[in-house]
């Protein structure tokens, strides 16, 4: 599948990563690796209509803060208010089986166990991959997640069908309701953080200590 790439860059986007927009799927793995018709559910939304880009309800923000475990570097952050439960950005990069996974990638998000299959965003993606991990930054915990969810697309000779993505959400208000901090959504000027899981800060720990 040819990788589509903007004419139009996010401010702020780094020279040396392409911009994608959509899913970068190369030989020998093909759209149809992540073509499936499953129906939409709570756990498997529908993302309709596509959201623009570049994305209007994001930017790439340089981080500024010495106290920011990212600082020099660049985090995501949202544009205008951004409610509970809402999709914000797909998670864009590589497709790739998750066995040929780099594991010094700090992009590499899995897409689908069952067919073995991962996203990395180290050398091509969108603004998704800039987004933090909520640890130092906020201390009430993340505020977006990332989902499983569904594209749907057009099909040679007519006809659509869904695609596999990753996306980002807003956290949703979860039992304890509206009233929760979990609850409030994400307000204009805030930082999209999620959490990159413990496996993540494990392994890192573990190239730490053979260093």
């Amino acid at each position: 599948m040819p990788q589509r790439q903007s004419t139009s860059l996010p401010k702020n986007w780094p020279k040396d990563i392409i911009f994608l927009t959509t899913l970068h799927i190369p030989l020998p793995l093909t759209p149809a690796s992540v073509q499936r018709q499953p129906t939409p559910s709570p756990t498997l939304p529908l993302v309709n209509p596509v959201p623009l880009v570049p994305n209007p309800n994001v930017r790439i923000t340089p981080i500024t803060t010495p106290a920011h475990p990212a600082y020099t570097q660049h985090g995501l952050f949202s544009t205008r208010a951004l409610p509970p439960s809402s999709f914000i950005i797909f998670y864009l990069g590589t497709l790739h089986p998750s066995s040929t996974a780099d594991p010094t990638s700090n992009y590499d998000l899995s897409l689908d166990r069952e067919l073995d299959l991962s996203i990395d965003a180290t050398r091509r993606g969108n603004e998704a991959r800039f987004i933090n991990d909520y640890r130092g930054v906020r201390p009430d915990g993340p505020n977006a997640e990332f989902r499983d969810c569904l594209v749907e697309v057009a099909v040679p000779g007519g006809g659509k069908t869904c695609e596999r993505r990753i996306g980002v959400f807003v956290l949703g208000p979860g039992k304890a309701g509206a009233k929760s901090k979990r609850g409030r959504g994400i307000a204009k000027g805030e930082e999209i953080v999620v959490s990159y899981g413990k496996g993540f800060w494990n392994a890192r720990k573990d190239e730490d200590g053979e260093e």
